[in-house]
């Protein structure tokens, strides 16, 4: 089910831990997997606790508790907002407002051209940066003001 090269990726990871532990590598697996498929459908997520020798539910457990991990197909592009105490003081919800009025959508929703789901977010350990966006759980946007989402979405669009 999944690809040679993402297998490879996940014996990485395993390599990291002792021999009789692979399930402790299942965060990392459970990444991998959703970068190769773009997200986690049950069959994913139990072909990785497969290759990994632990219980499906255990994986799925995982999967279900973490916010970086979709469950469902999201857009090419998830933008993720703190919307936390700290980030909501210093204009996340007017960042996640603006969001949702330039994209048309609200929280846990796709674009319908399917470039763009928004969701909400807990902290992201980056209070001072406020507001802060994650793009695809992989890059940090920080100090988001009206002007630099109009540029990241924009970028994003190309």
């Amino acid at each position: 089910m999944l690809s040679q090269e993402s297998l490879k990726l996940i014996d990485v990871e395993v390599a990291k831990y002792p021999s009789d532990q692979k399930q402790s590598a299942v965060m990392a697996a459970l990444r991998i997997a959703q970068q190769e498929k773009g997200w986690l459908a049950r069959e994913t997520i139990d072909a990785v606790a497969s290759y990994l020798d632990m219980p499906a539910i255990a994986a799925f457990e995982v999967a279900s508790f973490y916010n970086m991990y979709d469950l469902e197909p999201v857009g090419e592009h998830k933008i993720t907002v703190c919307t936390n105490l700290p980030c909501a003081l210093s204009g996340g919800v007017h960042a996640a407002d603006y969001l949702k009025q330039k994209l048309g959508i609200e929280f846990n929703e796709t674009t319908p051209d399917g470039k763009f789901t928004l969701k909400e977010g807990e902290c992201m350990g980056a209070c001072g940066d406020a507001p802060v966006l994650l793009h695809n759980n992989h890059k940090m946007c920080s100090w988001m003001t009206t002007e630099k989402i109009d540029q990241l979405l924009a970028d994003l669009a190309k």
